[in-house]
This record gives structure tokens, C-alpha cells and sequence, in this order.
């Protein structure tokens, strides 16, 4: 039969705590027949008997959560590994570039570092970059794999994936937290964006810097409605929509760091050049 951890450390103390008490007072009383003496060795043996209970207590609950630790990794490392499986399936369906998903999960985790966010931070953009898209599981392909430009209305429903994304994302604990990717990534910098129409610095920060990310990826790869853009046509476009579109201060991060991050997206890519066809809208 296996013991829960919280009974074993409880049986383990008391057995050991018993028979400290038992076998020291059985000691002491043969050795020791003054009754000041005695007192003295009690006294001694009662501080003796805390340092190594406590002691002992420590190694059994560091242990015990060092096991914890280790298996909570595990379910994490699951979760992550299934998220990371939904997410290709997801860049599969609208015909995303190769790598596309992952590609601006790495840049944007590096760009975020750039920008002073900090471990836990850095976790939520982690996750939220990787599910940018989720909202869009609920779109039909016609519209997500339209080999041409949407009507007003296509654009519209279009524009609820950030919702639909925010909605999915909370029905889920550990997903709570990185909901400020997927929910903000079309807000603009000029007020100009969706859903909520944000502006400046009351876009959250994972979504300004992914968003810098985000226009890079989409411009530099093909889609099905435009062949992939000159590198030096991006660094002029983002130059162009900065501080309109994209925060400034993100813009010019990326472009001081732009060969380091660019290096981080493309690294886990083969040497085939990607795909002609890819998701149409990502700039929707």
C-alpha cells in the first residue's frame, strides 16, 4: 500500500519522536540520578530533540516537494506539448507559413525579454503568443482560406477572432493569464484597432510587442493573396507604422535586435523555402 506523502512525514515524525523521548529519558535516568543534573540534561536533550525533528522534517518536506515540483513540470510540459500539437494542427488548417505558429513565439518571447519582462511574464507570452490565433477555430475556411481580399462582412466576422479567443481562453485555469495576446494583438497604437479600440500604453505590453512580431511574419512570408515582401520593403513598412499602428518604442527594439531576433525565429526551420500558399488574412 502506498502511503500519501503528508501520512508518511506525520508517521515518520512520530515514530522518530517517540523513540527519541523514550530511549533518551531511559538513558538519562541510568546515567544521571542528581535532580539538578537531570533537569539540565532534560533541558539539553528537549533543544536537541527540536533541531533534529526540525531538521529531519525540512529533508522530508523538501523532498516531498521537490516530487511535487517535478510532476507539476510534467503535467506543464503535457499541456504544452498538446497546445503545441492543437497549434499545428491549427496552422495546417488556414494554411499557414511552415513554422509560422512557433516562429513567432520564439521571436516575441525574445523580444519581450528585450523589453524588461520578467520570468513569469515572459511564461504568459510564451503561451500567449503560441495561441494568438485560437479565436479563429471558430471561422469558417471560406473565409480563413479566401484566395482573394474580404467583403465588408467577411471582414467583420473576421474581426470577432480576438473575442471568440478571449471567451475560448478563459474557460481554461492555467490559460487565464496569457489571454493579453490573443484578446489584444489587432488593438493599434492610434486607437484604431479591435475589439476594444485601445490606445497607446493601454494595450498590454505581450500585445504591443507581439504585434510588432506579428506585421514582421505576415509581410515576409507569402500568403495566398500576395507573394512574401522584400526584407528591406518590411523595415521601411514598419518605420511607416510606427506610432501609428505599432508602438514605437517595440519598433525600434525590434530593428535594434532585428538579426538576433530574426536568427531565434528562423533557427528550428529547415532549409526548404516555405510554402506558396498561407494563410490569407493574417493582417485582418
Amino acid at each position: 500500500m502506498t502511503l500519501k506523502p503528508q501520512v508518511r512525514t506525520v508517521l515518520t515524525y512520530v515514530i522518530v519522536a517517540s523513540l527519541w523521548i523514550w530511549l533518551s529519558n531511559h538513558a538519562l535516568l541510568s546515567l544521571v540520578r542528581d535532580a539538578k543534573t537531570l533537569s539540565l540534561f532534560q533541558s539539553v536533550k528537549g533543544t536537541l530533540f527540536v533541531l533534529i525533528t526540525g531538521g529531519l522534517l525540512y529533508v522530508m518536506i523538501d523532498r516531498d516537494l521537490r516530487r511535487l515540483a517535478k510532476v507539476n513540470r510534467t503535467l506543464m510540459e503535457g499541456n504544452e506539448q498538446s497546445l503545441r500539437v492543437l497549434v499545428s494542427a491549427m496552422d495546417i488548417r488556414h494554411k499557414e507559413t511552415r513554422d509560422h505558429s512557433e516562429r513567432v513565439m520564439r521571436m516575441t518571447v525574445a523580444l519581450a525579454r528585450l523589453a524588461g519582462m520578467d520570468e513569469e511574464a515572459l511564461y504568459r507570452v510564451k503561451f500567449g503568443a503560441l495561441l494568438h490565433d485560437i479565436g479563429k477555430l471558430a471561422l469558417p475556411d471560406a473565409i480563413l482560406i479566401k484566395p482573394g481580399p474580404l467583403d465588408a462582412e467577411e471582414i467583420q466576422l473576421m474581426r470577432t477572432h480576438p473575442q471568440i479567443g478571449h471567451d475560448l481562453l478563459q474557460r481554461v485555469d492555467f490559460l487565464r493569464p496569457v489571454v493579453d495576446i490573443p484578446y489584444s494583438h489587432h488593438e493599434r497604437w492610434d486607437g484604431n484597432g479591435y475589439p476594444r479600440g485601445l490606445r497607446g500604453e493601454s494595450i498590454p505590453l505581450a500585445a504591443r510587442v507581439f504585434s510588432v512580431v506579428d506585421v514582421w511574419d505576415a509581410l515576409s512570408f507569402p500568403r495566398v493573396y500576395k507573394p512574401a515582401w522584400p526584407e528591406h520593403e518590411v523595415i521601411d513598412y514598419l518605420h511607416k507604422i510606427s506610432g501609428s499602428q505599432l508602438d514605437p518604442n517595440m519598433v525600434e527594439l525590434f530593428l535594434a535586435h532585428y538579426d538576433e531576433l530574426k536568427r531565434i525565429g528562423m533557427d528550428r526551420l529547415d532549409l526548404l523555402p516555405p510554402p506558396e500558399v498561407s494563410s490569407p488574412h493574417a493582417l485582418h
